[in-house]
């Protein structure tokens, strides 16, 4: 049974919405998925992440996110986890969908594996964010059966 870390960055709400429905998809497929709504990397036990974050402002991350980038900004070595990001944004600004990139790339950086490309979610498209990602999500779990 694999288990993993669901990490939430969210100014506003919309992301925790999101993720709260993707970990609940997720238990009802037999994963056990635990939620972080105030990331902190010393409970991020598992090597499996699933982050769902919004950005916020100029393409920053969301406040509640920005003690866990620290924490993964002084880690050397990330190369035991595995990762798969959905961002939400609004494609009238710039920035759209930079805190997930970002977040992607350091990830990257200190050796960590991406799963899957970041599933970035205009937040202006008709579809609910929710049901775009629950669209996605049999990409994920499969992602997750293979790396077991």
């Amino acid at each position: 049974m694999t288990q993993l870390e669901i990490i939430v960055g969210s100014q506003m709400g919309s992301a925790e919405y999101v993720a709260d429905q993707l970990k609940e998809a997720l238990e009802n497929q037999g994963f056990v998925a635990n939620l972080h709504e105030q990331p902190d990397l010393a409970h991020c036990e598992h090597d499996h992440w699933l982050i769902v974050t919004s950005t916020y402002g100029a393409g920053d991350y969301p406040e509640n996110l920005l003690p866990f980038i620290d924490q993964v900004n002084q880690q050397g070595n990330l190369s035991a986890k595995q990762f798969a990001v959905v961002g939400l944004g609004d494609t009238s600004y710039d920035t759209y969908n930079h805190a997930a990139k970002n977040i992607a790339q350091l990830l990257v950086d200190k050796g960590a594996t991406n799963m899957l490309p970041v599933l970035e979610i205009n937040v202006l498209d008709e579809a609910l964010p929710e049901d775009t990602a629950l669209s996605w999500l049999p990409q994920f779990s499969n992602a997750l059966t293979v790396s077991q």
